[in-house]
C-alpha cells in the first residue's frame, strides 16, 4: 500500500503529485556487494553520500529505518505490452505457436478503445510499481486496427505516473509495415505525438529487411532509439538480428538499439553464437530475455525433451552483450500468467538458464536493473554517489534472496520520494521492537 494511504497511481480520481514525503537518508541499509549496514544521504532526488553506519549518529527527521535490510536500485522493466494485457478472459483460445498468438491478440484489438486501453494498462502499472519498478519501455501497438489508440492511452498514463514511474513510450509495428500498409505513416505520427522511439518487428512482415530499414530510417529522421522483436523461433530460420547489427554500425546507432526474444540464437552452434555475439558487442545492442513468454510459447513442436526456448543468457553477459530481463505480455496469449514482478522474471531465470549460484543470483538483479537502464539509455542509475534515488528496500539482508527467495519488498523510493510502503507483519515487528506485542496477536 502506499505511505500514509496516498492514493495508488491507478486510482481515477486524483494525480499522483500527493505522493508521501522525500526521504533525506536510508539508514543502516545493505547494499549488493558491500560489507556492512551504510546510510544513503539523499539530495534532490539523488544519492549524494554513502557512508559506513554509524549507530550512535541522531537519525535525520526525514530517514528511512532499514534496519539492515537490503536496498536495491528500482527495477528497470525494459519489454512490455500495456495495451494487449489482461486480455485472458477475452481470448480464451490457447496459442500454440508465436504466430497464433499474434492472430488472436489482432482478433481482440478491433475492440480496444483507448479507454479500455488505459484502465487495462492502469491495472499492470499499479502492480509494477507496487513490485518496486521505477522505469519502463512500453511497446504501444500503432498499426491500421488500432489506430492511434494505444498511444493515446499511454501518452495520458505517461503523466500520470510519472511521480512514481518513468515510462518510455515505443511505437511498434506489431502487424508488419509492409503487409499492412499506412503503418508506416502512423509510426511517423506517433512520433509527432511524442512516442521515444520506434519498435519494428521483422518476422511478421512479408521483407524482414525492408521492415528493419523502415525502423531505422524513422529512427534517424526522429533522432530517437530504435527496438525490435527478432528470430522468435526454434529453429535459425530467420537470424535478422544479423541485419539489425548490420545496419546498426552502417548507420552508427550504437548503444541506441535492442533486440527482444531472440531465441533463435541457442539454437545455433557455440562458434556461430560467438560470431553473432561479438557483432552485438560490437555495436552495443541490448538483448532483452523475456523468460515467461519464452518459456510458454518455445519448444511446442518438440514431442520429447521440449527445449527451453530462451536466449543464451549466460553466454550473453560473458560476450559483454548488456542483457536484461522483462515481462513482455501479461495474462494473454503470448504469456497467459503474469504479475509484472520482475523478481519473477530473474527467478524465471535463474532456473532455465542455470543461473543459481549466489554470484550469478546477484548478477540477475542486474539484469532487471542496472543493465536495462543502460539498454534504455537512462543516466546515472545504480547505487553509488551522484545516482538517481529509484530505490527498492527489501524484506532481506542477503541480495540472493531477492531472486533465490523472492523477498517481499518493504518500500520503494522514486527520485527519493517514499512513493510504495508495504505493510509488515506484526510478529516481524514486534521482534524488531518497533511495537509490542498483544495477547492474540499473529503474524
Amino acid at each position: 500500500m502506499l505511505h500514509r494511504g496516498a492514493r495508488s497511481p491507478g486510482q481515477r480520481r486524483g494525480r499522483v503529485s500527493d505522493l508521501p514525503r522525500e526521504i533525506a537518508c536510508v539508514r543502516a541499509c545493505r547494499l549488493p556487494g558491500r560489507e556492512g549496514p551504510v546510510d544513503l544521504a539523499l539530495a534532490g532526488g539523488r544519492i549524494a553520500r554513502i557512508s559506513r553506519h554509524d549507530p550512535a549518529a541522531p537519525a535525520p527527521a526525514a530517514a528511512l529505518e532499514a534496519r539492515g535490510r537490503l536496498v536495491t536500485p528500482g527495477f528497470v522493466e525494459s519489454h512490455i505490452h500495456l495495451d494487449k494485457a489482461l486480455l485472458s478472459e477475452r481470448v480464451t483460445a490457447p496459442a500454440r505457436s508465436a504466430a497464433e498468438a499474434i492472430r488472436l491478440v489482432g482478433e481482440a484489438k478491433r475492440r480496444f478503445t483507448a479507454d479500455d486501453i488505459r484502465e487495462r494498462a492502469r491495472r499492470v502499472l499499479d502492480l509494477a510499481v507496487a513490485a518496486g519498478t521505477t522505469a519502463m519501455r512500453a511497446h504501444v501497438e500503432v498499426d491500421p486496427i488500432v489506430g492511434l489508440a494505444g498511444m493515446e492511452a499511454m501518452l495520458a498514463l505517461r503523466t500520470e505516473y510519472a511521480p512514481a514511474l518513468e515510462l518510455q513510450l515505443c511505437a511498434f509495428a506489431q502487424e508488419g509495415i509492409l503487409q499492412a500498409p499506412g503503418t508506416e505513416g502512423l509510426l511517423r505520427r506517433a512520433l509527432q505525438m511524442g512516442a521515444d522511439l520506434v519498435g519494428g518487428c521483422p518476422y511478421n512482415d512479408t521483407d524482414a529487411g525492408q521492415h528493419i530499414d523502415v525502423v531505422f530510417r524513422l529512427a534517424e529522421a526522429f533522432g530517437v532509439d530504435a527496438d525490435f522483436h527478432v528470430d522468435f523461433f526454434d529453429e535459425p530460420e530467420h537470424l535478422h538480428v544479423r541485419a539489425v547489427i548490420e545496419q546498426t554500425l552502417r548507420r552508427g546507432w550504437h548503444g541506441r538499439v535492442a533486440v527482444g526474444h531472440l531465441t533463435e540464437l541457442a539454437a545455433l552452434p557455440a562458434f556461430e553464437q560467438d560470431d553473432i555475439m561479438a557483432g552485438l558487442a560490437e555495436a552495443a545492442i541490448g538483448v532483452i530475455c523475456l523468460p515467461a513468454t519464452d518459456l510458454y510459447l518455445m519448444g511446442r513442436g518438440d514431442a520429447t525433451s521440449p527445449r527451453r526456448g530462451l536466449t543464451p543468457v549466460r553466454r550473453l553477459l560473458q560476450a559483454g552483450v548488456p542483457v536484461a530481463l522483462a515481462s513482455n505480455n501479461i495474462r494473454n496469449p503470448f504469456t497467459t500468467v503474469g504479475t509484472a514482478d520482475l523478481a519473477h522474471m530473474a527467478f524465471l531465470a535463474a532456473v532455465a538458464a542455470h543461473m543459481g549460484t549466489p554470484d550469478d543470483l546477484i548478477a540477475l538483479i542486474d539484469t532487471v536493473t542496472t543493465h536495462p537502464a543502460r539498454i534504455m539509455r537512462l543516466q546515472d542509475r545504480g547505487l553509488a554517489a551522484g545516482g538517481r534515488a529509484d530505490l527498492v528496500l527489501w524484506e532481506c539482508e542477503r541480495a540472493e534472496d531477492v531472486v533465490a527467495a523472492l523477498a517481499p519488498r518493504a518500500a520503494v523510493l522514486k527520485d527519493g520520494r517514499l512513493t510504495v510502503e508495504h505493510t509488515r507483519r506484526v510478529r516481524d515487528r514486534w521482534r524488531e521492537g518497533i511495537v509490542a506485542p498483544t495477547a492474540g496477536a499473529s503474524g
